[in-house]
């Protein structure tokens, strides 16, 4: 079996739209959350989110391709460029067709799908844009990035809710480690700060009027966020042999369903992932330093999780920091692992465990060192970044400093 290791990573986010930007605001605890601004927030009760704010298309794309990009394959786009082009590998012409696509996605184009329905329902159109389905599909983020970039592999979009992007980087990992490819341009995307998606997850009941403060006592529950993270994967010995960096190394992926509730979460199947992941990575629960937490900011989710770290790590649980950084990005939901994943690379590469941002006071069912609100000048060897979804799909990746 192959090492896979990690040798390109882009990132757009409400925290910067490149990985450096996004790393220092990591490091600094900085928070994406601000007011609603990119739609017109009458008739929302939740006014508060975590943007890209400033993202000007026309900065990234000629204006005749738009009408085939919606807002989450944008961000694709973008965070795929800057990935590929750290990797340095050349697809077209190259390596092109024994590389894989794949890329995680809980709702795939709800900025398209609003604005059709608004025309259709509100203003009386009699008809959709010609492009509107190529557009809105889900899978049209990763069409894109093998268009753009020349990759014939495998490709193919995960959506599995909020563990759509752990899931792809799983399965992206398999395809590496087993030799049916030889990379793989994997992540998330998301964009869904649209009137309908946010009236959807008000009907929850889960959102948060003011912030996210996972873990913390008077938490209120969670603030969508939107954007992408991108990752190249390749064999270990395909990076050493063209003197790639190789940032990170991955070492485990595990993956487990509830089977139980649509919305609940459970501490079993968390547990369960968990357990599985570092089975897989072939590592014991004391080789583990951080973990990047799915942390939502719910009343349930974050005791659960907390409750399935304890489960899986025992005595160690008190020796892990443990962060969620949906308290500065937001929740991406389909992109979420994939960002979370790059946060914990970013805190390799940085030396520093990011903070959980927002955090006030102390909950006795979430007893953990949650690293508030300030990110911690530590070397550590060894991250998981969780992701449990709705549906009871759970998804954890294992990634070691290269």
């Amino acid at each position: 079996m192959n090492r896979v290791v990690v040798t390109g990573m882009g990132v757009c986010s409400a925290l910067g739209k490149n990985v450096a930007d996004f790393s220092a605001a990591l490091k600094a605890g900085a928070s994406g959350i601000t007011p609603i601004s990119i739609i017109p927030s009458e008739g929302l009760i939740t006014k508060i989110g975590a943007q890209v704010l400033d993202f000007d298309p026309l900065t990234y794309f000629a204006e005749n391709k738009l009408p085939l990009y919606d807002r989450c394959t944008q961000f694709a786009l973008v965070a795929a460029r800057e990935a590929v082009a750290q990797s340095g590998l050349k697809f077209r012409g190259g390596i092109g067709p024994q590389t894989a696509a794949v890329i995680g996605s809980g709702v795939g184009g709800q900025t398209t799908q609003d604005e059709s329905y608004r025309r259709l329902f509100v203003e009386g159109a009699r008809r959709c844009h010609p492009l509107t389905i190529p557009k809105l599909m889900i899978n049209a983020p990763c069409s894109h990035i093998t268009m753009e970039h020349g990759i014939t592999g495998p490709s193919f979009v995960v959506a599995s809710a909020c563990s759509s992007a752990n899931h792809a980087i799983g399965v992206a990992f398999s395809m590496v480690q087993s030799g049916a490819v030889e990379a793989c341009v994997t992540g998330g995307t998301e964009a869904v700060f649209t009137f309908g998606t946010i009236k959807g997850w008000e009907a929850l009941r889960v959102m948060a009027p003011d912030t996210c403060r996972p873990f913390s006592k008077d938490r209120r529950g969670m603030v969508l966020g939107e954007g992408a993270a991108i990752m190249v994967l390749e064999t270990r010995d395909h990076a050493l042999a063209r003197g790639a960096d190789i940032l990170a190394e991955i070492i485990g992926f595990g993956s487990t369903s509830d089977a139980g509730d649509i919305v609940l979460p459970s501490a079993e199947g968390a547990g369960g992932a968990i357990a599985a992941c570092l089975k897989n990575a072939g590592i014991a629960p004391e080789d583990v330093d951080y973990v990047n937490a799915h942390g939502t900011g719910t009343a349930a989710n974050d005791a659960t999780e907390t409750k399935a770290i304890h489960a899986v790590f025992g005595a160690h649980a008190k020796n892990l920091a443990v962060s969620s950084t949906k308290s500065m990005h937001g929740h991406t939901l389909g992109a979420a692992g994939a960002m979370e994943l790059a946060a914990t690379i970013a805190g390799l590469r940085g030396n520093f465990i990011p903070p959980t941002a927002n955090y006030n006071e102390a909950d006795p069912a979430c007893d953990l060192d949650y690293v508030p609100n300030e990110s911690r000048n530590k070397a550590f060897n060894v991250g998981i970044s969780n992701s449990f979804a709705f549906g009871g799909h759970n998804a954890v990746v294992a990634v070691r400093r290269a």
